[in-house]
């Protein structure tokens, strides 16, 4: 069995250099102006994972939310959809720890070998091997978490009770938090997305899964997992940023739109 794995998306979605990785989660985590310090912090977040210069700042303004409690959370939970490998359920890996250009991440194994036993999960490597949507997020929970494992998920064709079960196992108490990668619309114009992207984070607020697909989240799967469990664990959700790539970094003819969601 491989011990590690590279960053599949060092040099593509985010800088290989280290110093200049760090600066850019700098930058972000800087740039966001968060709450008073007694604030709640959340049990879930749900965040974008496109190249940094585009959802970058989106994503900092939800993991700007953990700073306060970044002594306490030790295990992340993170599903991501897969882009690149076709399956059904989700895939978990069978490494110890993905290598980042800002250090290794070690993966919770013992929380991993919990869930195996269900039928929708599986191991498949592959699915981790070229994913963006999991690993655009390490970098920012390295920056702002002291000492975590981490509990890769690629989720691929499931139904929401299916992901719901595997959240619901894996829920902990406050030690656990649980990350949803996730784009909004992708590909229309400034204003159609604009539209789009509220009604998504309407109903993501009000915890409507049966509102969410693919042609509004890319994260569809698993957003939709979160908020079927929500519903049962009586979680409030909050859109705490919503921007497309028209606003970060990109024209407005076409854009993909980036939505920062907290569940408490």
């Amino acid at each position: 069995m491989n011990t590690s794995r590279p960053a599949a998306v060092a040099g593509m979605f985010y800088p290989a250099d280290p110093q200049e990785l760090k600066g850019l989660m700098s930058q972000y985590l800087g740039s966001v102006t968060t709450p008073e310090e007694n604030s709640t912090i959340p049990k879930a977040i749900i965040a974008p994972h496109a190249g940094y210069v585009y959802s970058g700042p989106v994503a900092a303004s939800a993991y700007a939310r953990l700073l306060p409690a970044h002594d306490r959370i030790k295990r992340v939970v993170l599903l991501g959809p897969s882009h690149r490998v076709p399956l059904f359920g989700l895939a978990i890996s069978s490494v110890d720890q993905f290598d980042t250009p800002l250090g290794p991440v070690k993966l919770d194994r013992d929380a991993i070998d919990s869930i195996a036993d269900l039928a929708q999960v599986r191991q498949l490597d592959e699915a981790h091997s070229m994913e963006h949507s999991l690993e655009v997020h390490l970098p920012f929970l390295l920056e702002v978490l002291d000492d975590f494992k981490l509990v890769p998920l690629v989720v691929g064709d499931a139904q929401p009770e299916e992901v719901a079960e595997v959240l619901e196992r894996l829920w902990g108490g406050p030690e656990t938090l649980i990350v949803i990668s996730s784009d909004l619309s992708h590909y229309h114009d400034y204003a159609t997305a604009k539209r789009m992207d509220s009604a998504t984070s309407s109903a993501i607020e009000k915890l409507q899964l049966e509102n969410i697909h693919s042609e509004n989240a890319c994260g569809c799967v698993p957003v939709s997992g979160l908020l079927h469990l929500a519903r049962q664990m009586g979680l409030h959700a909050e859109t705490i940023d919503l921007r497309n790539s028209g606003d970060t970094a990109g024209p407005r003819d076409s854009v993909v739109g980036y939505g920062a969601y907290v569940f408490h």
